[in-house]
């Protein structure tokens, strides 16, 4: 009913009894007035005029019921923190996304699961900031650009020099970031808009400078030369995360950025050291010989009887001509190769600790362009690859090559360019974290920091104790410049040192401090041209996003970080240590895991699989012509590579063959919710998608249904559930026990950050037990004559409705926000101006309305429903059979008997026949099912039905029963169960056990009925 309904009706009723009811109903749409006036401005003005009424249409839209609320929500705060609040404040960053290009499945999952708990927070009286942001994401985005340059005009940054290329970047920044805030808002996010950052606004960078000058004033961060990974088509270094390795089993041959023919990778390659001093040699193993020409060292196992003799001598270097030594060193493994390894220590991690412990050469040999340097001899200038194959032959014809074998490896690429990762010696600047990553591993280990799930503990103490220096320089022009400067001095023009500040006027003054000289005599001040690591400026964001480092506000320390966890490491140990380091506090006491979003085979979703899916394909629906159109737009602009575009375009094809279905927000974000978030992979379907938004119209109906039959019985809204409870029938409490378990699990749920669970409840209360079960037994009340009973119905359907659209909101908000402004409130109840400010329905407000005893009295008649409606299914019955129940017990009996006509209408069947023994009718014109412990039920049908396959289906019951008893078996006799599970707990197993035990024994007398039924004629 709309308010200008509402208002006509009251106009034309003569009684004052008739006209109070009906003011009832306009008190109630007292807010849905205020809600058109405030929406006008942003929305249809034409739906507002006409009313509720007409915007309540026949079928559920999502399209028109998510059209316009966020414009809404937005411009009345709902989204800002509610500085009333008396509960305590619940904060969130949202992680970032990369401004690389639109927002995939991965981020949608992530954003709504944070925004369910926004919500459910927010509803429960909180005060919530939850902040939005994005991250300047310097490689990827570098990467994507010059992609993009090459693309369109065959021009690399080099060419178009640093501020052209810088334009181009901020250009690319501009449009995706529009692009994200218009995905984020589209998914319906709750987030404080007006604290939005992005990591390379200077308020950020202003904090990241910051951040760097107090830690190296701490003398936390060193320049150094050190092994990093080297990309030679990025020309810079990169973290580990943005490595992938790919493992080969034997020769293999891999297409290489730079190389026209493929390169040999999985190949051992053993040649020969001549001995220095005597005749003899020592034969070495190596996957990579170019790297042979930085040789400075043979090792060897301290206890290898072969080469004892041999250590502290010296081996020919043949082509540097050059004596290096024989050394024994414990990490090398006697029986792989030759036992006898080549130590390279500036091009190989394990060689690089090898070199320091021994205190040996360094030499680089390869640049940063992947090629053989000036050090090289004959072979500098060439490609690293190509080296690797002249080198081999100078080898063979010194006749110093001693042969190839296959061999498994894992080569190294990077993530970004597809190249294979150099590991080269470059002076870089890093962060010293030891003492940071102990106080993170301790504050784990001491329950001060939590991490949900408590699996990946095992994992933030591996990488903890192990932890190597972080290197935070990056050779980009994307990013923050590091704010690092060398300065010299006029009285010592030799050398030169190194400050961290805020300014060149700073650097200046802390150099001359440093060297006992005036300001005036600091001849040089060069900042760094490097930029910072972007995990250092994502590591700031929980407090520089709150204001640090001029203050942080009372929303920090933040209550929860949300993200998933292939990012632990890299982003969230980094977020603990450098927030303790330079806050004093940990940025956060909670840490919530959800794992990687695959499709439905399984499939981790990425770009090179082609089975990337978008948020807003689904929302709004797309064809397999569109798909296949946005797939060559993202080629043209960079985003995928051509054999990237080839796989999309192949995996859309197999996987959409019709396109997508149009789905809605609200249904991406229940099928995201109604996985297990914290399992390592999640499986995602698009079908269950579109299943949720049948689910959608399900309720949508309802509350048609419910706003319709409220308008004929209008006393139901001055009805209280509670003085009018001995007016309520049995399934009218027997709801109100139902919606009383699902609120309570829900916010169970909600509280463990299991959705999944919540999700479930939700669904087998609305769909199943609501909707299907209890809003059809309505109706032949609704018609009948009892008003009474029909008021307390109509009152009952809107109690169980509104508080369910109230529980569902924070998964589904757009269509909830939708049927709550549509349905009347009661009269006397505080009615709020949009739902996701009203308060959240907890299980204190609903649990004296839960009955078990009736739960279980209603359980059976559900049961008995359910077998006749699966006998109907499986055995194609379209009209209205006879049925015949049998059970021996006096109370299954009896219960059936009170709800004769209940089971009639949602069972679709004729009569029913209760006894307690064995149906008179003749089997072979009945079909049957056990049903509970003591019953059976059997379906009179007009044709014959085998009886073997009766026994056919009863015996897949069985085998059913069987696993589920073995299951609840082996969980009560577990060790540590009757010491560990509560009481209740056990005594809900063993009632369940009994009931399996008796089902089965019911199913077994079955098969022997039909048994003796098929011998008798066979005979």
């Amino acid at each position: 009913m709309g308010c200008r309904d509402v208002i006509s009706k009251c106009r034309i009723f003569n009684t004052c009894k008739e006209y109070l009811l009906f003011k009832a109903v306009y008190k109630a749409h007292e807010c849905q007035i205020r809600y058109c006036s405030d929406r006008c401005a942003t929305t249809d003005t034409n739906r507002i005029v006409k009313g509720a009424s007409s915007r309540f249409s026949a079928v559920y839209n999502p399209k028109d019921v998510e059209s316009s609320w966020y414009n809404w929500w937005e411009k009345q705060g709902y989204f800002l923190p509610n500085t009333a609040a008396t509960a305590k404040p619940y904060s969130m960053v949202l992680p970032p996304p990369n401004v690389t290009g639109s927002l995939h499945l991965g981020h949608a999952l992530t954003c709504t699961i944070q925004d369910v708990l926004a919500r459910w927070h927010r509803m429960l009286g909180h005060s919530v900031v939850w902040v939005p942001g994005m991250d300047h994401a310097g490689i990827a985005t570098q990467v994507v650009v010059e992609k993009k340059l090459w693309q369109e005009q065959k021009l690399t940054r080099h060419d178009i020099g640093r501020d052209r290329f810088m334009e181009e970047v901020w250009r690319w920044k501009e449009e995706k970031g529009k692009l994200i805030a218009a995905q984020l808002r589209r998914l319906g996010l709750s987030l404080d808009w007006s604290k939005e950052m992005f990591t390379l606004d200077p308020v950020q960078s202003e904090a990241v400078t910051e951040g760097f000058v107090r830690l190296f004033d701490a003398d936390l961060i060193y320049r150094a030369n050190s092994l990093v990974n080297w990309s030679c088509c990025l020309q810079s270094a990169i973290s580990d995360i943005e490595v992938n390795f790919k493992e080969v089993k034997g020769a293999t041959a891999i297409n290489v950025p730079g190389y026209v023919e493929p390169v040999e990778f999985g190949v051992l390659t053993n040649f020969a050291y001549k001995l220095c001093d005597r005749d003899g040699e020592i034969v070495v193993s190596t996957t990579r010989p170019e790297t042979m020409l930085g040789d400075t060292a043979v090792a060897v196992h301290p206890l290898d009887s072969r080469y004892k003799s041999l250590i502290g001598e010296h081996v020919w270097h043949p082509f540097r001509e050059q004596r290096i030594p024989v050394i024994c060193d414990d990490f090398v493994d006697p029986d792989l190769g030759t036992g006898a390894v080549k130590i390279t220590p500036a091009h190989d991690s394990v060689d690089f600790e090898v070199g320091k412990r021994h205190n040996l050469e360094m030499v680089s040999v390869i640049n940063e362009k992947g090629e053989l340097n000036e050090k090289c001899g004959v072979f500098s200038n060439l490609k690293r690859f190509e080296g690797r194959k002249c080198i081999v032959e100078q080898l063979a014809a010194l006749d110093l090559l001693r042969g190839k074998q296959n061999h498994t490896m894992k080569v190294p690429f990077c993530s970004r360019s597809g190249d294979v990762i150099e590991l080269l010696v470059k002076p870089q600047w890093f962060v010293n974290v030891n003492e940071m990553a102990y106080r993170a591993l301790r504050a784990v280990q001491e329950g001060e920091l939590k991490i949900d799930p408590p699996e990946f503990e095992k994992t933030w103490y591996d990488w903890l104790h192990d932890v190597r220096d972080w290197c935070v320089s990056r050779q980009l022009w994307w990013g923050h410049q590091i704010p690092a400067y060398e300065c010299s001095s006029i009285m010592n023009l030799q050398s030169s040192i190194w400050v961290a500040a805020r300014s060149v006027d700073e650097a200046r003054h802390k150099a001359a401090r440093r060297l006992n000289v005036l300001e005036s005599d600091i001849l040089s001040v060069r900042q760094d041209v490097d930029v910072l690591d972007t995990w250092f400026s994502s590591a700031l964001f929980p407090f520089s996003a709150l204001g640090w480092p001029e203050k942080t506000d009372k929303y920090y320390p933040l209550t929860l970080m949300e993200t998933g966890h292939d990012i632990l490491f890299f982003w969230v140990a980094r977020m603990v240590m450098l927030g303790a380091q330079l806050t004093g506090q940990l940025p956060f006491k909670n840490i919530l895991l959800h794992g990687i979003i695959c499709d439905s085979q399984g499939r981790k979703m990425s770009k090179s699989l082609g089975n990337v899916v978008f948020p807003e394909d689904i929302i709004s629906g797309i064809s397999l012509e569109d798909l296949n159109l946005q797939a060559h737009k993202h080629f043209e602009s960079g985003l995928l590579s051509a054999s990237e575009l080839e796989k999309t375009l192949d995996g859309q094809m197999k996987m959409f063959p019709k396109g997508i279905a149009e789905c809605g927000a609200d249904a991406l974000r229940f099928t995201l919710c109604s996985a297990n978030i914290k399992s390592h992979f999640i499986t995602f379907d698009v079908q269950q998608c579109h299943a949720n938004k049948l689910f959608c119209n399900k309720i949508w109906q309802a509350s048609k249904y419910t706003r319709m039959h409220l308008e004929r019985f209008p006393a139901a809204l001055c009805c209280d559930l509670d003085t009018s409870r001995g007016d309520l029938s049995k399934l009218d409490r027997w709801i109100l026990s139902r919606l009383a378990h699902m609120v309570s699990e829900v916010n169970k749920a909600l509280g463990t950050s299991d959705f999944h669970f919540a999700t479930s409840a939700l669904k087998t209360f609305l769909y199943s037990e609501f909707c299907d079960i209890y809003l059809e037994t309505t109706k032949p009340v609704v018609k009948g004559p009892d008003v009474q009973a029909a008021v307390m119905a109509c009152r009952t359907l809107l109690g169980c409705l509104d508080t369910a659209i109230h529980a569902l909101s924070p998964f589904m908000p757009f269509v909830t926000e939708e049927l709550y402004q549509h349905l009347p409130h009661l009269e006397g109840h505080h009615c709020s101006e949009s739902i996701i400010v009203a308060p959240y329905p907890t299980s204190q407000q609903w649990e004296v309305w839960r009955d078990v005893n009736l739960e279980n009295e209603v359980q059976l008649m559900i049961n008995m429903i359910s077998a006749v409606r699966r006998l109907k299914t499986r055995h194609s019955i379209r009209d209205k059979p006879e049925v015949h129940i049998v059970t021996s017990s006096a109370l299954e009996q009896e219960v059936y008997s009170e709800h004769l006509l209940v089971m009639k209408a949602l069972a679709g069947c004729g009569d029913i026949v209760l006894s307690a023994y064995e149906s008179p009718v003749q089997r072979d014109s009945c079909v049957s099912e056990a049903v509970g412990p003591s019953g059976c039920v059997h379906l009179v049908v007009k044709r014959s039905v085998a009886a073997s396959q009766e026994d056919a289906q009863a015996c897949k019951q069985e085998e059913t029963l069987m696993k589920e008893l073995v299951k609840m078996t082996n969980i009560t006799s577990a060790s540590g169960y009757k010491s560990k599970a509560p009481r209740h707990v056990q005594e809900a197993h063993s009632l369940k056990i009994q009931s399996l035990r008796n089902e089965l024994r019911c199913v077994r007398e079955l098969r022997d009925s039909l048994r003796r039924q098929v011998n008798n004629t066979d005979s």
